[in-house]
């Protein structure tokens, strides 16, 4: 119990510590001038990967590298089947999306990439130096495609994806110092609230990864788009997904490798990555279809969802 109290107390401070890190450096960045633009693409883009992030640099040093990879993959694997699925019991999610076919075009091939990688049982410094030179390509073209296109809808404004941003210096500074040690903080909680879990159960640090911390750290994405679909505030941007899916693999895995090898573990590579293409297969279907996500198509999405955590363990 002490274990799961541990680990429900990362990821808690986890999330609220990376919402906390990414609404004031939204503000530090507009005292600053900063553009919108920069500030939506970079700044938003990878806070709100940071819980993610720094699991899975906690889990790298920690030599418990099932965690850092897990992590991706279960969170991949979420992403589509339990991001996508839930809001489209409250309203049909619609998959049409302009501008979509370079992002799914760098998510496939960081996804093929990413797996043969795991193939050879080892993320190594330049594998994950190779990720995120993919992931600053995509970065580049995004920049390039706005700056054409401002009014391109959802790809100036940020606001819809983060909560209320303070506008005193001294609170600025408080949101952002309690996200910085928070982050950290929440991390080792989580991590070491996991490995012990995962020997107490004696499962693999891997399945923990996959399902408790991956289904953690997708929380605030679960919860954005069933309030986006309960408010009636718009279509939930399957983009959103695919970007998320990219940032995993391109910039969480590429920045933690580079940082610490990552050993994969074997069920991963035997199971689990295939579970992943296929998952991402069914986005690329999803995202280049014109039919809506219905509820019966959200319910089939939440059962495979169900049945691959029944897998796992």
């Amino acid at each position: 119990m002490i274990s799961f109290a541990i680990l429900i107390a990362g990821l808690a401070l986890l999330l609220f510590a990376g919402d906390y890190l990414v609404r004031g450096a939204v503000a530090l960045a507009e005292k600053l001038g900063v553009s919108p633009l920069i500030i939506g693409l970079t700044i938003v883009a990878l806070g709100t990967s940071a819980p993610e992030l720094f699991v899975s640099l906690e889990a790298a040093f920690n030599d418990a590298s099932g965690i850092a990879i897990g992590n991706v993959v279960g969170s991949n694997i979420a992403n589509v089947l339990l991001v996508l699925g839930a809001p489209a019991l409250i309203r049909p999610v619609d998959c049409r999306e302009n501008g979509l076919g370079f992002s799914l075009t760098v998510m496939g091939v960081l996804t093929a990439l990413f797996m043969i990688m795991m193939m050879s049982g080892k993320l190594s410094h330049l594998n994950g130096l190779v990720l995120l030179s993919i992931l600053g390509i995509f970065l580049v073209w995004q920049f390039r495609t706005v700056r054409k296109n401002l009014s391109a809808p959802g790809m100036s404004d940020y606001h819809d994806e983060i909560d209320e941003v303070p506008t005193q210096n001294s609170r600025i500074a408080a949101y952002l110092l309690f996200g910085m040690i928070g982050l950290p903080i929440g991390a080792s909680l989580t991590v070491n609230g996991a490995v012990d879990i995962a020997r107490m159960l004696g499962v693999s640090e891997a399945v923990i990864g996959l399902t408790i911390i991956a289904i953690g750290t997708s929380l605030p994405e679960l919860v954005t788009t069933v309030m986006a679909a309960w408010r009636r505030s718009g279509a939930v941007a399957i983009g959103n997904v695919v970007g998320s899916n990219i940032f995993n693999i391109g910039g969480i895995l590429g920045i933690t490798s580079i940082v610490h090898p990552l050993l994969v573990p074997p069920r991963i590579v035997y199971l689990d990555m295939w579970i992943m293409a296929a998952v991402t297969i069914l986005l690329v279907v999803l995202a280049l279809g014109s039919r809506p996500i219905t509820k019966t198509g959200g319910i089939i999405l939440l059962a495979l969802f169900v049945g691959y955590i029944i897998l796992v363990f």
